[in-house]
Formats: structure tokens, C-alpha cells, sequence
């Protein structure tokens, strides 16, 4: 570093003069231009994430399952594939811009990268847009999405689906974010990954004590021992 402690020194360009800072601002156009230039050349944009919602039974809940889940969303425009252009046409290189999807903003002494203003920051321009999708390359369409949900899911979570949203123009396609409700099931009850269940039993086992039938979830009984003088509302676990 210099005596500034800042590495600039004399003769790099920008505020000369005795005494003075100077310093090179040369690169900064390159610096701001990758800032705010966050579409790359040619235009290419990621696909927007989606979000829907899906209710599921208590027992899919706990096993895991592929369900398919259906959503109104951006899809390829399957009369111009995409391109934005009438079918026997193409998209030109932009004039202003000569394909770089940027142009140069210069402010004194700095250089602003910006979007071009003649293509949108597209870096090509549609003399003959496509009747379907209006130039936009994308049309909204219904459609049906298979979905992993995983085991153990629980109320409220939100399952990523990958590369399942809306479909990007010259870039990849988004995701899909599904949140989970879980109908309640008529006999057990869930605590994180633990079952809960409210068992009654006679006044009588609660007094003097009884082996009692606990139903399991995949069905079938384990038997617990019920200790005399068991009051109302006491917890027991069964383990596994």
C-alpha cells in the first residue's frame, strides 16, 4: 500500500495533482456492468420459481410418495419453440448493442453497464414476434407435475422440486416449491417423528393395573403393562 494505505498512486489516471490521490478507473464500467448486467449475452434469463400447495393423508405423510400436483405456469411456446419469432423467422443481432445484451452509461468519470434500451437486454431484436406468445417466447398453459415428497414429511414444510418451475428464456428452468398440509389421521396424532395416540381404558386397569392392547400404525398390537393406580392423562412411551 501507499502512504494513503489505498494502492493508488500517481500516474494511474483519474484525480491527478501534487499531494493529490489518483487512482485507476478503468476497470469500474467492467465492475458495475457485471453488478447490474445480471442477464447474461444474448438475453438468457432463469425461469421464475413457482409455488402451489398439496394435502396428503396422515399414512402418505408418514410413508413418502410421488404425487402429482397440477399448476397454471409459463411453459415454451410451442409455435415458435421458444425463439420468440414467427415460425420461418429469426431474431436479429441487436444494432445498438451488437448482441451484448448491454450498453455503456457513461457518467464523468464512471461507466455504467446497463440493459440495452433498443432490445431489453436480449442482445437480439424480433422484427416478425410470434402470434402466440406475442414475442415472448413463453405461453401459459396448464399442466401436471410429478413430486417426490419424502417420509416423514410434516405439516407446513415446503418440498423443492428442481427445475420444475417456469421455463426460462435461453436459461434454465426454475423450481417449484410445494408446502404440505396433512389430514389428520382418526386414531393417531404426530410429535415430530414420534406417534401419539390417546388410549382409554376402565377405571378398574387404571386402579389395579392391566396389560393393555396399544394398536400399531402398520397395524397389529404391542401390549404395555399398565401399573395400578395409573392416573388419567399420564404419558407411557413405547419405544421403535
Amino acid at each position: 500500500l501507499g502512504p494513503m494505505g489505498s494502492g493508488f498512486g500517481p500516474g494511474a489516471g483519474g484525480f491527478g495533482g501534487p499531494g493529490g490521490v489518483s487512482f485507476d478507473i478503468g476497470n469500474l464500467g467492467d465492475l458495475f456492468g457485471g453488478l447490474f448486467g445480471q442477464e447474461a449475452a444474448g438475453g438468457a434469463r432463469r425461469g421464475p420459481d413457482l409455488e402451489t400447495s398439496l394435502t396428503m393423508s396422515f399414512m402418505d405423510a408418514i410413508r413418502g410418495v410421488t404425487a402429482s400436483v397440477s399448476l397454471l405456469s409459463n411453459v415454451t411456446c410451442s409455435t415458435c419453440s421458444g425463439s420468440g419469432a414467427q415460425p420461418g423467422t429469426g431474431p436479429r443481432t441487436c444494432d445498438n448493442c451488437g448482441g451484448r445484451g448491454t450498453q455503456l452509461d457513461d457518467q464523468g468519470f464512471f461507466s455504467f453497464s446497463r440493459p440495452c434500451s433498443h432490445c431489453g437486454g436480449r442482445g437480439q431484436r424480433i422484427d416478425d414476434p410470434c402470434h402466440a406468445c406475442s414475442g415472448s417466447g413463453v405461453e401459459r398453459r396448464p399442466r401436471t407435475v410429478k413430486v417426490r415428497i419424502p417420509p416423514g414429511v410434516e405439516e407446513g414444510q415446503r418440498v423443492r422440486a428442481k427445475g420444475r418451475g417456469g421455463s426460462g428464456r435461453g436459461g434454465p428452468t426454475g423450481d417449484l416449491f410445494v408446502t404440505v398440509a396433512i389430514d389428520p389421521h382418526r386414531v393417531f396424532g404426530r410429535r415430530g417423528r414420534d406417534l401419539t395416540l390417546s388410549m382409554p381404558v376402565s377405571f378398574s386397569e387404571a386402579t389395579l393395573g392391566a396389560d393393555v392392547g396399544i394398536p400399531m400404525l402398520e397395524g397389529g398390537f404391542v401390549t404395555l403393562k399398565l401399573p395400578a393406580g395409573t392416573p388419567s392423562g399420564r404419558t407411557f412411551r413405547v419405544r421403535g
